[in-house]
């Protein structure tokens, strides 16, 4: 892999980790997504163009999005999950449908849980994040 692909692939995971912060942070507290994203730039974090599309496309698709977490997961309802296991089924979600490929969307957010999450997560997200993909045709 040259040196460009491998530094763009770090600046997406990157915006990945900035976008789960940032929704994080919106669910705990009750905001708005888009309105949390907006306070981060005021305040002069750093976010990427990427990082950004994430937040608000999350937003944009929250009910669809939940309602594939639910059915995914079967018989965890989507508001009784860990927030930070939902954000990152949120994000991968939301990567998947907008064309990433299923495996790198599943990968990253594995990595994810297993930075951020419990023992656990990983294989819950890996085990709900397979099966969407599998009722959307693509190959986990």
């Amino acid at each position: 892999m040259s040196r460009r692909g491998a530094s763009g692939h770090h600046r997406r995971r990157a915006a990945r980790r900035i976008a789960i912060d940032i929704l994080y942070q919106a669910d705990v507290i009750g905001a708005h997504p888009a309105d949390v994203l907006e306070q981060w730039r005021v305040a002069g974090k750093s976010v990427t163009e990427y990082a950004g599309a994430l937040v608000l496309g999350v937003q944009g698709d929250l009910e669809a999005i939940d309602g594939l977490l639910a059915a995914g997961s079967e018989g965890w309802a989507v508001h009784r999950m860990a927030i930070v296991d939902r954000t990152i089924l949120r994000v991968a979600s939301y990567e998947m449908h907008s064309g990433i490929p299923a495996a790198v969307a599943i990968n990253e957010a594995v990595l994810a849980a297993n930075e951020l999450s419990t023992e656990d997560s990983g294989r819950f997200i890996n085990g709900v994040l397979g099966k969407i993909a599998r009722e959307m045709g693509a190959a986990p």
